[in-house]
């Protein structure tokens, strides 16, 4: 296992990699739920148009940074700014409407029983007007041939790797900065597996949006990632390119199967 260091990479080295001006930055967070604090003090930096992945073994607090940043955890000290502004406390709400981050979950959550459409629409729930939301819906569609050859269809009937593409374009409908993603590929066979890296990359490049992703298959994630954080009890041990990471042999040897 990977030594948990005292201190970790310096704000300052974390700067230089996220390759730009910060965007989203967490400063000295210490978060947990409940009485229990799992993050001890996490910095982070992510750039516009960067792709930031988590790894690290189960129960470092890969997930926990996305809830604290989403407003999900209790937030015991810290800071965390999006484009400057100190958003720690706001709702999650508030920091989708306003500061422009939108989370998608690991967990199956579209609404089964809904159409793709409707699915679409629920993502601009927080919209002055519903036309707005279906405004926003069409130009998903025109951007996703696959979601809308199924838009009057049930969400059920979606392949996985099409409920997926549903999450992250609900997620999309409010035109987030950055885009917080739990676990894309989890559940997914191979083949759909790429297929929403492919989408991934294509919002960061061509869409500008900032990523910040929690992904098991460490592999994968590292080579979509501009930037890999390795977290090991709730601290950052390692932080450097993701291509740096995959050939690191210690993280290869423990978390890449090498």
């Amino acid at each position: 296992m990977l030594a948990v260091p005292d201190s970790g990479p310096s704000r300052e080295e974390l700067r230089l990699l996220a390759g730009g001006e910060p965007l989203l930055s967490l400063e000295r967070l210490r978060a947990g739920y409940g009485r229990m604090e799992i993050l001890h003090g996490i910095d982070l930096v992510v750039a516009p148009g960067r792709s930031l992945c988590l790894i690290g073994p189960n129960g470092a607090g890969k997930s926990t940074v996305l809830h604290s940043i989403y407003g999900f955890t209790r937030i015991l000290e810290g800071t965390i700014r999006v484009a400057g502004e100190d958003v720690t406390r706001i709702s999650p709400n508030q920091k989708l409407r306003r500061s422009g981050v939108a989370y998608v979950l690991q967990d199956n959550s579209v609404f089964p029983d809904m159409t793709v459409e409707e699915n679409l629409w629920m993502g601009g729930y927080l919209m002055d007007r519903p036309q707005q939301a279906k405004e926003a819906a069409e130009r998903v569609f025109a951007k996703y041939k696959r979601l809308a050859d199924r838009r009057r269809q049930p969400a059920r009937v979606l392949s996985g790797g099409e409920r997926r593409l549903l999450e992250i374009s609900r997620a999309l409908v409010m035109d987030p900065k950055v885009l917080l993603v739990d676990e894309p590929s989890i559940g997914l066979e191979p083949r759909y597996i790429d297929m929403v890296f492919e989408i991934l990359t294509d919002l960061q490049r061509q869409e500008g949006k900032s990523i910040v992703m929690v992904e098991q298959n460490a592999k994968k994630g590292l080579e979509f990632a501009d930037v890999g954080y390795v977290l090991v009890a709730g601290k950052v041990a390692r932080a450097a390119t993701g291509r740096e990471l995959l050939e690191d042999p210690e993280v290869g040897r423990l978390f890449l199967g090498g």
